[in-house]
């Protein structure tokens, strides 16, 4: 038996409703993807595979997440004044970093409170009182006495983007924490500069009522502070024996 022929009103009802999925399919699958939209970030890894320590990745003003805090330090250092370009115009010339090559970054992270923020005056203030120094980059410094000319044992980033602190704007300034970094080789052998890294970031964490991370951002034990030691003490091991002494 032939089916009755549909009428205009139903053919105009089909083809409307056709109409609304073809423009909900192009609405959710056809529309350009931001960068980064449905990836997960994660903290860059090296060649040796050992995440590479971040700062500086929350843009500033915005509501800031413990976890997603991933900008790539070496990045971050080129930008900042790591390249020759910006060694052109230093801010200033406490801290810089002799022209040599990176070959590891160890980092602490000073973490305020989850659902937290800390003054911008307020991490000035506990700088200066760990010892620390603003200078190059407009991050802070650690140098070693007598051999400043020789770059900072450690320095201090910001974590809101772009890493550094803008001192005319410190009162507006709020940051879920602060990173510090050593890179090696530096001015001290790395188990040394170590010594005074792990201090300096707890009493930091002390007066800014904040907690101290590793570069994973995991709460810092005595199992994992024991390991950053052996390894760093087998790093000072291998330069050692690396070292080209006369006559040999």
């Amino acid at each position: 038996m032939d089916q009755p022929a549909l009428s205009a009103t139903e053919l105009r009802v089909i083809v409307a409703v056709i109409g609304v999925v073809v423009l909900a399919l192009i609405y959710f699958f056809g529309r350009p993807r931001k960068p980064g939209q449905g990836e997960r970030r994660a903290a860059k890894r090296g060649d040796d595979g050992r995440i590479e320590p971040t700062f500086g990745a929350i843009e500033d003003g915005a509501e800031p997440e413990q976890g997603e805090l991933d900008v790539s330090l070496r990045a971050e250092l080129d930008r900042l004044g790591q390249g020759n370009a910006a060694k052109a115009t230093p801010r200033s010339t406490v801290g810089i970093r002799p022209d040599r090559k990176i070959e590891r970054i160890v980092t602490l992270i000073v973490a305020s409170r989850p659902g937290e923020t800390i003054a911008g005056s307020d991490i000035v203030v506990a700088a200066e009182k760990a010892g620390l120094q603003f200078g190059d980059m407009g991050i802070f410094h650690r140098l070693a006495s007598g051999k400043a000319g020789e770059g900072p044992v450690f320095s201090m980033a910001n974590m809101v983007k772009p890493g550094s602190f803008d001192m005319s704007k410190l009162d507006e300034l709020r940051s879920p924490g602060v990173t510090l970094f050593m890179t090696l080789p530096g001015p001290l052998p790395a188990l040394d500069a170590w010594e005074m890294l792990l201090p300096t970031a707890q009493r930091l964490a002390e007066l800014l009522d904040a907690t101290v991370l590793d570069e994973e951002r995991n709460a810092l034990g005595r199992q994992r502070i024991a390991h950053l030691r052996d390894e760093l003490r087998a790093w000072d091991r291998k330069q050692e024996r690396n070292q080209i002494r006369p006559g040999r």
